[in-house]
């Protein structure tokens, strides 16, 4: 399926991740809109992103933040990287849809989730190629070749990955 999981947490309990390649058929303004139907129409331009099948209600913000700039301290957030953060903060979400412009940010609805050993099981049966995060595909890239170019940033050549027709990919 050519799926781009950005992994959030990953433990022997449980892992959650975002799916990051996989454009919403929302826009940014009509959540913003819904959320708050007293929003201006000046929300900035902010890809939407089906995040995964688990809770699809919910929206998560995905930022790229400049390193030791952290969120006010009422706020949760999730530091994936040195300068990636994830929210489910609605202040956030509001604060980001009054700016005039969003660089590195996504609004992602639902999320991959996995029980404790699922996504390592996974992994071991070739249902899943980890690599190296890298901050340019999950904001840079355009969502149609981010599963290409992750794959090729790690070295992978992903015109020699065949599906194995069990989920598997080999």
């Amino acid at each position: 399926m050519r799926t781009v999981v950005l992994l959030v947490e990953h433990g022997p309990d449980r892992s959650l991740g975002f799916v990051v390649n996989r454009p919403a058929q929302i826009e940014f303004s009509r959540v913003v809109r819904e959320l708050n139907p007293d929003a201006a129409d000046t929300a900035p331009e902010v890809p939407v992103m089906v995040g995964g099948p688990v809770s699809p209600e919910t929206g998560w913000i995905v930022y790229g933040a400049p390193q030791g700039r952290y969120a006010p301290e009422d706020e949760v957030t999730i530091q994936v990287a040195d300068s990636i953060r994830v929210s489910p903060s609605r202040d956030r979400l509001a604060r980001l849809s009054e700016q005039p412009a969003a660089p590195a940010h996504m609004l992602v609805l639902g999320y991959a989730g996995w029980g404790g050993g699922q996504l390592d099981a996974e992994i071991q049966a070739g249902s899943w190629i980890p690599v190296e995060l890298d901050e340019s595909v999950v904001f840079e890239t355009p969502s149609d070749d981010r599963w290409n170019t992750a794959l090729a940033k790690a070295g992978i050549n992903p015109m020699l990955i065949v599906s194995t027709g069990d989920g598997g990919l080999s």
